[in-house]
């Protein structure tokens, strides 16, 4: 199972500065990546939740089924040590998702607490980004159900790929 955490602010996607967010629900997110990790045989538990305390009992009531986790702090990720703690503890791996490319954004948003307790980051791509993680981090648990393979690669045109627009960026 994998484990898909929202932090807050994220059920208003869709509606929230579609200019930075995007049109895309999170109901549109949760089905993506539920369809994602369907493809190697694994089941998603998702939570959104604008309390901190929520997400971490979430994670800890969840961790010995877990086998990863996708997480998309909001702006916990620049103020919480104890998500960051919570992700450090727990047996599976975790990758953290932001929509906009925070580093291209207000400073505040540059300081991440809680990017080192995760094997790595999507930043900048969309709603898409969390597409990315999910395929990554199913791959790397290397478990397929039972006669099932892997899916194909997928050769995506360089238009299909193009970041959401955050700010001054051009890199």
């Amino acid at each position: 199972m994998i484990l898909l955490v929202n932090g807050p602010n994220l059920n208003l996607l869709g509606e929230r500065e579609p200019e930075v967010y995007g049109s895309t629900t999170l109901p549109d997110i949760e089905k993506m990546v539920e369809e994602a990790c369907a493809a190697y045989g694994q089941s998603v538990k998702a939570i959104q939740s604008n309390y901190e305390g929520a997400l971490l009992d979430f994670l800890q009531e969840n961790r010995r089924e877990a086998k990863g986790v996708i997480i998309n702090p909001g702006a916990l990720s620049h103020t919480s040590r104890a998500l960051h703690d919570c992700l450090k503890a727990l047996p599976c791996p975790s990758v953290e998702v932001h929509i906009s490319n925070v580093h291209a954004r207000e400073a505040w948003r540059r300081r991440d607490l809680v990017a080192p307790a995760t094997r790595g980051q999507v930043v900048g791509l969309g709603a898409t980004g969390y597409y990315f993680a999910a395929v990554w981090l199913c791959s790397q648990l290397g478990e397929q159900s039972a006669g099932e393979e892997a899916p194909e690669a997928v050769d995506l045109p360089p238009a299909d790929l193009e970041p959401v627009v955050g700010g001054d960026y051009e890199g």
